[in-house]
């Protein structure tokens, strides 16, 4: 496979580049997405078989299956540094392994059920409370360990939506390549 081939298969949206200023405008937007993602999920994989979701997205990828898995596991985990950064002085985060996650028994077998019903509940807490913060809350910040760098929560908020569409499109590329959809 050609390299460009599998940058697009691995980025199918591009990477995330947040913009140097970010506006009202692009927080509501991004919260818009973060509040629709669980449902539009759901609506593309909810009625994909035990063999459709166990098919890699790319070669070398993860299935569907731990795909969603991974999209609810990652989408905790910001929630979890949202509250941190606005509770504590510039903390320093807790990285995780979400390679090694996704390798989990559970991450490969499990229902997705149970990520789905996860993720509807996780980002109906992360919009309310992302509705609620003032500009002055989102300039508040973490400390990312693996690159040292600090990352406000406006910044975060669009990462995440970025990272949610990410995934969406990782299954829905690999559904219209397949004719499945």
């Amino acid at each position: 496979m050609i390299v460009e081939d599998l940058q697009k298969l691995k980025y199918p949206i591009g990477q995330f580049n947040g913009p140097e200023k970010i506006t009202k405008v692009e927080i509501d937007s991004w919260i818009l997405e973060l509040e629709t993602l669980p449902n539009k999920l759901e609506l593309l994989v909810g009625v994909l078989t035990d063999n459709q979701l166990d098919t890699v997205y790319r070669p070398g990828g993860w299935t569907v299956r731990q795909v969603v898995h991974h999209i609810s596991d990652s989408h905790h985990n910001s929630y979890l540094r949202f509250k941190w950064a606005l509770t504590e002085d510039k903390p320093l985060i807790k990285a995780y392994y979400e390679d090694r996650w996704a390798e989990l028994f559970d991450s490969k077998t499990a229902p997705i059920q149970m990520s789905l019903n996860h993720l509807k509940a996780i980002h109906v807490k992360l919009v309310y409370l992302l509705k609620g913060l003032s500009l002055a809350d989102l300039q508040k910040s973490f400390i990312h360990p693996e690159d040292n760098l600090e990352y406000t929560l406006a910044f975060n908020v669009g990462k995440y939506a970025w990272h949610g569409n990410h995934h969406y499109a990782h299954i829905e590329n690999l559904l219209k390549r397949e004719n499945w959809i």
